[in-house]
């Protein structure tokens, strides 16, 4: 793996595989279908070496004119060139089917493992690489090495094994002919020596300048309310400019590069065909070869301009798919405590367990626990906290005060920098259940987006969930109630009731320990207290922890635990807190004094 880059904003960006592991990784991908890779290639031999007949056969027909044989001569030959255009158009489809086939296989596999291990990448790394890194390698990099599998891959091992052949049967013809074609390769190897140094750097440069430009149109559409209320459209502008121009600037040095390798090219085929004809004028001059052979050798050469000009070209496309597959590699080989251990740098006392199960009566123990998102942003210290089973404990505290990040350790959506957090033993699993404000409804219908929680859910179960959180009188008024198509392209649900859906989920997957991080915070003063209430009746019977949106939410916990700048600061009943005259009876005065509750 190589060091982490840092980006031109500072961002750390995602490792990208060395070349050596990107080729043991494609072995390993590939070794599954090793019969359908032998196959497709034994086809493809078999092709070329059947098409290698049609020179000879075109140099007999030379021959016989020459001669000034009857015509009933060339019927044979003529006969011959047909079947063998038929074979080799059957073959060499034959051959090529296997070989794509084994090319989409292979990048099937690819993209389960990457967004495999992309989902289990902690929240922090993601957060310290940006967001348009694993955008621009889910999106670009995987079209440019699935581009390359479906056209690149079957042509390169048609035409490597075609240049192969044909050289051969060069030789057999006079081996001075290969000599003489032979002369063109030093400028073709000088040609792919001089494009690949310069490539792999390009290419590279090219995809992180391309995740840039997505990161800075992400924050800037994403943001696009904040850039607007602080009058910073001027500076986002130049700021998205500036990355543009360095993704155009090397778009050109690309093809400035291209147009230089095609020059080169054309250079060597000159050379060799030029070479190859004054040897055959000599050679038929001497007698040792007929002119029909010398035109076989002329057209053999010439009949590698093709392949050989396609294998050299299409290191353009394998020198940007390599580097496309190196940045996905380095995704799904990612450690996270090594690359933990690299990014923080603290020394912090960690267990080799920081999300571990425990069978006390206590539902869940936060022992200790410290986080930082990279050195010098540490957001908890030392956080002790239990939560006896079927308990609420709400946070609460201003922003940045680390609820959120509490919330995420308590679900082992990340893990701590230092301490433990244990959970109890439960019958169903996931033990833990974190539902978010951020709700994403996913393009199906209604009912396969709830049965993402419990796929073996039957359609009373469904209505079940939905009606515990006060959704189904709306659910079954959708045009095709549960069937109705949601997500993107589909029904539209406004934020309440995607909230509500997601509710529903956790119903339906029936943890233990459920986590709700302002799970109430998008619906808005109109359904919050819907919202309220739905999320009442879905913690009902559970452990909770509820990282308070409003203080209606604190009033109804069981026990209230304030944060201030990662640490615990207070915890008790409302009751207690408000008459305590600490942090919490401030927030409260503020909030139950004014209309609106400030956003905690």
């Amino acid at each position: 793996m190589t060091p982490t880059d840092i980006a031109e904003d500072g961002a750390e960006l995602l490792p990208i595989a060395t070349g050596a592991r990107t080729r043991a990784a494609l072995r390993t991908l590939i070794r599954p279908d090793r019969g359908r890779a032998i196959l497709g290639l034994g086809v493809l031999v078999g092709a070329t070496a059947v098409g290698l007949l049609v020179q000879p056969l075109l140099g007999r027909i030379v021959d016989i004119v020459a001669d000034g044989r009857p015509a009933d001569a060339l019927t044979l030959p003529v006969v011959l060139l047909l079947v063998v255009a038929v074979v080799q158009g059957v073959t060499t489809t034959l051959g090529l089917t296997q070989v794509a086939r084994l090319g989409e296989t292979v990048l099937a596999r690819l993209r389960e493992q990457f967004i495999e291990r992309a989902l289990q990448l902690p929240a922090d790394r993601l957060e310290r690489a940006g967001a348009g890194d694993l955008t621009a390698r889910v999106t670009g990099d995987v079209a440019r090495v699935a581009e390359a599998v479906r056209s690149a891959l079957p042509e390169m091992a048609r035409s490597v094994l075609a240049i192969v052949l044909t050289l051969g049967a060069m030789a057999l013809l006079d081996v001075r002919f290969l000599l003489a074609a032979l002369l063109a390769v030093p400028v073709q190897a000088l040609t792919a020596r001089w494009y690949v140094r310069r490539a792999v750097t390009v290419y590279a440069d090219q995809r992180v300048a391309n995740g840039a430009q997505q990161q800075q149109l992400l924050e800037t559409i994403g943001g696009a309310v904040t850039v607007r209320g602080h009058r910073l459209e001027e500076q986002h502008t130049e700021k998205s400019a500036a990355r543009s121009r360095r993704a155009v600037e090397l778009t050109m040095r690309s093809v400035h590069l291209v147009l230089g390798f095609y020059a080169r090219l054309h250079i060597a085929e000159y050379i060799g065909l030029a070479a190859v004809l004054v040897t055959g004028f000599f050679l038929v001059r001497d007698g040792s070869v007929s002119i029909g052979t010398a035109t076989a050798a002329a057209l053999y050469f010439h009949s590698l301009f093709g392949p050989v000009n396609a294998a050299l070209v299409l290191l353009d496309d394998a020198q940007s798919a390599a580097a496309g597959l190196a940045r996905l590699v380095g995704v799904t080989d990612l450690q996270e405590s090594t690359d933990l251990k690299a990014s923080t740098d603290l020394k912090a006392s960690a267990v080799r367990l920081p999300h571990q199960r425990t069978t006390s009566d206590a539902a869940v123990t936060v022992d200790a626990v410290s986080h930082a998102y990279g050195p010098g942003r540490t957001v908890l210290h030392e956080v002790s906290l239990t939560l006896r089973a079927g308990e609420h404990v709400a946070l609460v505290g201003t922003s940045g005060a680390g609820k959120s990040t509490l919330a995420r350790l308590v679900a082992g959506v990340q893990q701590p920098t230092g301490g433990t957090v244990s959970v109890a033993e439960g019958k169903t699993a996931p033990s833990v259940v974190l539902v978010t404000q951020e709700v994403h409804v996913f393009t199906g219908t209604l009912a396969e987006d709830l049965r993402l929680a419990r796929p073996d859910a039957t359609d009373a179960d469904l209505r079940t969930a939905l009606a515990t959180v006060h959704a189904l009188e709306w659910a079954e008024a959708l045009p095709d109630g549960l069937a109705t198509v949601v997500g993107e392209g589909g029904h539209r649900l406004d934020p309440a009731r995607a909230q509500q859906l997601a509710l529903a989920r956790l119903v339906l997957a029936d943890p233990p320990v459920a986590v709700l991080d302002e799970a109430t915070a998008e619906a808005g003063s109109a359904g919050a207290r819907t919202l309220e209430r739905s999320a009442e009746a879905a913690l009902a019977g559970r452990t909770a922890l509820v990282v308070a949106h409003r203080l209606t939410q604190a009033v109804a916990a069981d026990r209230i635990v304030v944060l201030e700048a990662g640490r615990v600061v207070e915890s008790g009943t409302h009751d207690e807190l408000r008459t305590a005259d600490g942090p919490y009876a401030t927030l409260w005065h503020a909030w139950s004094g004014s209309r609106a509750a400030p956003h905690l």
